[in-house]
């Protein structure tokens, strides 16, 4: 799909130009007591709120919420308390990895098989844990917190907007949204998350979901699974599911898909985005001549890439999604999972900063 593939390489391009890090912003939190990071988040979020509700109002968005959302389940709770911990020890998100392997990072590289890996092993797991999701559906199962409490999303999203305006302006007005740099073609965190907000709209408009890439991961792992173990691999009932079934905004068309190694809708959507974010990085690179291949690292460096992506790949599936789909897409409606999964980010990354320092940068 090209419109995934040029959504891809403009998040790639921007987050590389930026330094837009959604890993560095929880860990300075816990590592240095620096919010700089998570301001930008903030304002990524009341954009994106303020978009996807004028874009409901005027009748644009048919699909809300949007697809593959779940109820809320204290698995989602759970999962991004995990997912937080692998985000740490991995040194980036599931879309960090990408485009900073695209500029040339080893370690992104070995985080990705490690978020591939990780995505895989779930299927394992599956039977056992969407058991404990269905049994921890948390009130009366809604998707959103104004279909929970039966009340139009314009009232909810508007006084969150306004409770979060205070200390944005604060922030505005005495430049704690501002980085100061003297490099050529860097772009301000703030702007990145402006622009980040709209390319996240684009993909619910033009897509009918916002950006999300984890099912990929699953995929790519998926495909190499059934050559290794074909026995086993055809076994696992997981790989077998169709979660993703809508039609697709522009042309009216059903689309189906699920984690298994087919190439259906989720693949259509999420490998041209993830092709765009590498590319959208080296690009990136290149032109701001930065672009090298990095490697020279301490060996317990690429150790905790490893496993910290394959913790987040896990970790991924069990909530199931990323911080991307959740903080991106989830969070501005209001999603009651996206808002657990939030929750959970916090400890974990508290937890993966102690384990980061006391295992890897130790010296």
């Amino acid at each position: 799909m090209p419109i995934s593939l040029i959504l891809g390489g403009a998040a790639g391009f921007i987050m590389h130009r930026a330094g837009f890090c959604m890993a560095g912003a929880f860990r300075d939190l816990f590592l240095f007591r620096q919010t700089f990071m998570l301001r930008q988040l903030l304002l990524l979020v009341v954009v994106s709120m303020i978009l996807f509700e004028a874009a409901r109002l005027v009748g644009l968005l048919p699909l809300y919420p949007f697809p593959l959302l779940g109820p809320p389940t204290l698995a989602s709770l759970a999962g991004g308390a995990l997912f937080g911990v692998g985000m740490v020890l991995a040194g980036g998100c599931v879309v960090g990895t990408l485009y900073k392997a695209g500029a040339g990072s080893a370690l992104s590289a070995v985080a990705l098989i490690g978020l591939i890996a990780g995505s895989t092993l779930y299927g394992e797991i599956h039977p056992w844990w969407g058991a404990f999701a269905r049994a921890t559906i948390l009130g009366k199962g809604r998707l959103t917190l104004p279909e929970e409490f039966g009340i139009d999303p314009l009232l909810p999203i508007t006084l969150s907007v306004a409770v979060a305006a205070v200390p944005l302006c604060y922030w505005i007005r005495t430049g704690k949204l501002q980085r100061r740099s003297a490099v050529s073609g860097y772009v301000q965190p703030w702007l990145a998350a402006v622009l980040l907000a709209l390319t996240g709209l684009f993909s619910y408009l033009l897509v009918g979901m916002p950006l999300g890439i984890t099912t990929a991961y699953t995929k790519l792992g998926a495909f190499v699974e059934q050559f290794i173990v074909p026995g086993h691999f055809a076994g696992l009932a997981f790989f077998k599911g169709l979660p993703l079934n809508y039609l697709y905004p522009l042309t009216q068309e059903r689309l189906i898909g699920g984690p298994g190694p087919a190439f259906d809708a989720v693949a259509a959507v999420q490998y041209p985005l993830l092709l765009g974010l590498v590319l959208g990085g080296l690009l990136s690179a290149i032109l701001a001549k930065e672009f090298r291949f990095y490697f020279r690292v301490p060996l317990r460096q690429y150790g905790s890439a490893f496993a910290g992506g394959l913790v987040m790949g896990l970790a991924s599936r069990m909530t199931p999604g990323c911080n991307v789909w959740h903080v991106f897409g989830g969070l501005p409606i209001l999603a009651s999972q996206s808002l657990l999964f939030v929750l959970g980010l916090f400890p974990g990354a508290w937890l993966g900063g102690k384990l980061l320092t006391r295992l890897i940068i130790r010296d």
